[in-house]
Formats: structure tokens, sequence, C-alpha cells
């Protein structure tokens, strides 16, 4: 910093200066601290407001802009099932039945009792998972089966011959394999739930899906462990 001297001007402003730069600085503080205020205010009724959400117009009609609550109510209002709720159930009772062939192995093949015990988790899980989504499409007047397209890419799934393989381990070595093949079924399963629950429109649906990320997300852990 740069200081004029003319005798003991140096000395005798600088108090002065000091003062007035204090000064200056507390307005600016205050000014920042109410800023801030204002700006916390302004968020928190951004916040309670929640997001605005496009809500698609009738043919011949244009889009329309809806609170997150109005949205929300108007889903309530009408959770009819689109392609994608359908889709997500009819591939879901597949992939849900192959592990279920799965599991059926373990109490012969199976080294480990947390394996065996394990399997009978999943197995106790799915099987009735399998009856709701059953239910859920006779329900909605929807067939078991599509026209096969939609099966196509399911994630997590077992080739035959992974299936074959595990048929034919014993001990330690069908252990270490079911959990592998488990755990990238389990992953399957999830991406799939996770899928729905931004693409479908029914409740119903929704509330089988956060089941199923609940409840395939722990046993993953647990599956991790056990390798």
């Amino acid at each position: 910093m740069h200081i004029s001297r003319v005798g003991d001007e140096h000395v005798t402003n600088a108090p002065y200066r000091r003062a007035r730069f204090a000064t200056a600085a507390l307005a600016a503080l205050t000014a920042l601290v109410l800023g801030g205020c204002d700006s916390g205010s302004d968020a928190k009724s951004a916040a309670e407001g929640g997001p605005s959400v496009i809500a698609p117009g009738k043919p011949g009609e244009s889009n329309r802009m809806l609170s997150a609550e109005e949205a929300a109510r108007q889903r309530a209002e009408d959770d009819s099932p689109n392609s994608a709720d359908v889709a997500y159930a009819r591939m879901m009772i597949e992939h849900h039945s192959q592990a279920l062939r799965m599991t059926e192995l373990a109490p012969d093949r199976a080294e480990s009792t947390k394996v065996r015990k394990l399997a009978e988790r999943i197995a106790a899980a799915q099987g009735p998972e399998i009856t709701a989504m059953k239910g859920w499409l006779k329900n909605n007047g929807k067939a078991e089966k599509g026209d096969g397209h939609e099966h196509a890419s399911m994630p997590g799934m077992a080739t035959e011959a992974q299936l074959t393989e595990l048929g034919n381990a014993h001990g330690r070595a069908f252990d270490q394999l079911f959990l592998t093949l488990m755990i990238t079924h389990h992953n399957g399963a999830i991406t799939m739930a996770t899928d729905v629950k931004g693409q479908g429109n029914n409740i119903r649906i929704e509330e089988m899906a956060d089941e199923v990320v609940a409840q395939q997300t722990s046993e993953i852990t647990r599956m991790r462990e056990m390798l």
C-alpha cells in the first residue's frame, strides 16, 4: 500500500483512514447480511412453491404449467396404466421367474447355509410379487405376455449357458456363481424398477417398483459381503 508522506501526515491521518475504512466495511457487511436474509426468504418462498411441471395438453390443446402439488393431485385422480406400466409388469414376471429357477437349485447344491437361507428369502419375496403383477395385469384387462419385443433387452438376465453351469455346480463353486449371477440379476431388476418410476403413470406399479428397489438393494449388499 502507498502512503503519502508530507511531514507527519502519514501519522496523523492514519487513525482517521482506519476508522473510515472500518465504517465502510461495517456498512458493506450489514448490506450483505440483509441481502442474504432477503435471498433466503426468496429461496424459501420458491421452495415452498415447488417446481413447475409441464402437463401435455389433449389433441389440439397447448401444454399447461402445473405446480408440483397440482401435478400430484392430477396423477392421483388419473393414474391409468400406460405402456411402460404394462411392459414393466410383464417383464418383471419373467425376470422374477428366472430368479426362482436359480433359487430352486440352492437346497441341493449350495455349501453355505447363508446362501441357502438367502435363496429361501428371495423365493419367498418374489413368488408373491409375481402373483401380484399377474393380478394387476388381469384387473387392468391386459394379457400376461406381450409381443415379445419388450422382453428382448431385460437387464440382468442370466443366459441359458450360465443357468446350465449353475445347475452343474456344487458346493463352494455353486455358492460363488449363484451370488455372482444373482447380484447381476438384482441390479437389472433395480434398473427396470427405476425406469418405470420415471416413465410409468400407475401408482400401484410405482409402489411395487419401490418395493423391488428397497428389497433388492439390501440383498445386493448382503450378497457382496458373502462373496
